[in-house]
Parts: structure tokens; C-alpha cells; sequence
């Protein structure tokens, strides 16, 4: 019996010990120096090894430096058999615009973590389409932030958020249990790779995270174009970030919470909201493509661990 692309297992990476190579990289903004050394210190009070990208701190406009070179970390990065992990240094804008030029056969040959949020998800989304490798959305700036995302990458055990109550996205709840691969993450990448690339949501539970850039219209349209597409058709769960910036936004009635409730209550699963994942201070790291089981009752979204 053939078995369908969206049940084959996840390529998990071993876990990083102490002495291993970390790579820092920038595939889409630039950090300034300072953040360079902030991450490097970090990363070596871990155990862990550092070697920086060459085009880490270029800049060319908003981005860290030419598509080419961007990519040309990334992929050296990737290449290397001494990294075990690919760590950016921050999201911003650009990853998308390299994603044809991965090197897909790299990443297949030598599983590795990559480690990044926002606009790194349109990375996490092509390395998990062509590659099915387990990412880590998160980052490394501020304890909850660096905790869990040195537990991702260095232990075995499955980790567990719990449902912040006082959360916005907490009251679009749709109750219920569901289990399933967690992709996703920043509601733009989503939207943006419809048509051009999203992997097929069949059977998976979908992390959606947003700020607010201007209004609710943002989101009713990202989240339409991810309906009107059929890519969530198929979908056993949601589970809701953080919307910084929508927590007293209204327009003409709703809030976010009634644009959630409307675009999601009709697919008839689950929703989990208050998650402390995504953009806003400090947030908690979760692994992209690894089973994870939603619980709406206990209010709590268990993770597989990506390493083994």
C-alpha cells in the first residue's frame, strides 16, 4: 500500500552536546554586531561552537546583504558536517526570496535543526515540503525564549505549553482533542506560500501567529486566501499564538477574536488559543514537524521532541 506524503515519519536530527558547531546566519535581516556577539556568548555558554556566516552582518537595503550571498551561508551552512544546528539572527524580510535555491539534497543527507520565527517560516515551510526536517520556531532573546529552545535542541523529552488564559487569541476556542504534525507559524509566510509552495496540511495541527501591521483586514484576508485555496482542508487542529498589537483593536464591532471565531469555527476542528508563541517579547520555542496532540479541556499542546 502506498503510504500518503502527509503520514511519512519526520527526519529527526541528533540531539546538540556540548562541543558541537552552531552556525549563525542571516537569511533575511540584518542584526547589528551587537546581536552577533549577544548570540555567540549565549550559544557558548551552552558548550556549543560558533561559526559565523560571512555575509552575517552585509546589508543591501533591509536585507542582510544579496540574495546570493544570504543563501550562500545558509547552504554552506546546511553542507557542513560539523554543524549540527543553523541558527538565524533574526527574521525581518528576504527568506522568502531564496527558497528555490536551497539545497534540498544537503539538508536531506544531514538532518540539522534550523532555528528562527517569522520570516524564517517560509524556510521551515520549503525545508518540510521537499525535506520533511523538524525546525525550531522560536529564538534566542529572553529566558523563556533561550530555555526552550536549548531544550529543543538538546534533549529527548517532550514538551508541553499550556493555554495562557489571559491571552487574546484564548477566547476563540473550539473544544476538542485532536493529534497531529505541527506546522506552521507567522501568518504571513502561510498566506504568502499559497500557490507557491505551502506543504499539504492534510492531517496536521497548524501553529498560526501574527502582529498587527494595520488592521483586522490583514488577517480576515490571509486567513481567506488559506480557505478559498483549500489548503486547510483536511486539517485536524489549530493552535493560536500571540497577535500583538490587536488586544484593544476594534473596527466597526469585532475584534480579532471575532474574525478568529468566523474564519475558523466552519472547518469544524479543534482550536487551542493563548499559546505564548510567536512575535511579542520573549516567546516559547515549539518544533515545527513533530507530532503533537492538542487538548482544548486541559488546555495544553504536547510536542514530540525533534531530536532523538
Amino acid at each position: 500500500m502506498t503510504t500518503a506524503s502527509h503520514e511519512l515519519p519526520e527526519s529527526c536530527w541528533p540531539r546538540l552536546q556540548v562541543g558541537d558547531h552552531v552556525a549563525l546566519v542571516s537569511p533575511a535581516s540584518f542584526p547589528d554586531a551587537t546581536a552577533i556577539e549577544d548570540l555567540t556568548r549565549l550559544l557558548g555558554s551552552w558548550g556549543l561552537r560558533v561559526k559565523i556566516g560571512e555575509h552575517a552582518l552585509d546589508r543591501r537595503g533591509y536585507m542582510a546583504g544579496r540574495d546570493v550571498d544570504r543563501l550562500a551561508d545558509l547552504n554552506a551552512a546546511f553542507a557542513d558536517p560539523e554543524v549540527r544546528a543553523v541558527v538565524t539572527t533574526r527574521g525581518g524580510a528576504g527568506a522568502y526570496r531564496i527558497i528555490d535555491g536551497l539545497d534540498f539534497d544537503a539538508i536531506r543527507a544531514d538532518p540539522k535543526p534550523l532555528v528562527g520565527f517569522s520570516d524564517i517560516t517560509y524556510l521551515h515551510l520549503a525545508i518540510w515540503r521537499q525535506c520533511r526536517v523538524p525546525g525550531i520556531h522560536g529564538c534566542l532573546v529572553g529566558p523563556n525564549a533561550s530555555a526552550t529552545v536549548h531544550h529543543l535542541l538538546t534533549s529527548t523529552e517532550p514538551s508541553t505549553h499550556y493555554r495562557n488564559p489571559q491571552m487574546l487569541s484564548a477566547a476563540a476556542e473550539v473544544p476538542g482533542h485532536t493529534r497531529g504534525h505541527l506546522l506552521g507559524g507567522w501568518l504571513t509566510a502561510l498566506a504568502g506560500m499559497t500557490g507557491a509552495g505551502l506543504p499539504d496540511l492534510t492531517g496536521a495541527i497548524l501553529l498560526i501567529e501574527a502582529e498587527r501591521t494595520i488592521g483586522l483586514g490583514q488577517i480576515d484576508r490571509q486567513l481567506t486566501q488559506l480557505i478559498r485555496s483549500r489548503a486547510l482542508d483536511g486539517l485536524r487542529g489549530i493552535a493560536l499564538g500571540r497577535f500583538p498589537g490587536f488586544e484593544d483593536y476594534t473596527d466597526r464591532g469585532w475584534n480579532l477574536v471575532d474574525v478568529l471565531r468566523d474564519r475558523f469555527t466552519p472547518l469544524g476542528v479543534p482550536v487551542l488559543g493563548g499559546l505564548e508563541v510567536g512575535h511579542g517579547a520573549d516567546p516559547h520555542a515549539v518544533p515545527l514537524g513533530t507530532t503533537a496532540e492538542l487538548d482544548t479541556g486541559s488546555g495544553t499542546l504536547t510536542l514530540h521532541p525533534p531530536a532523538r
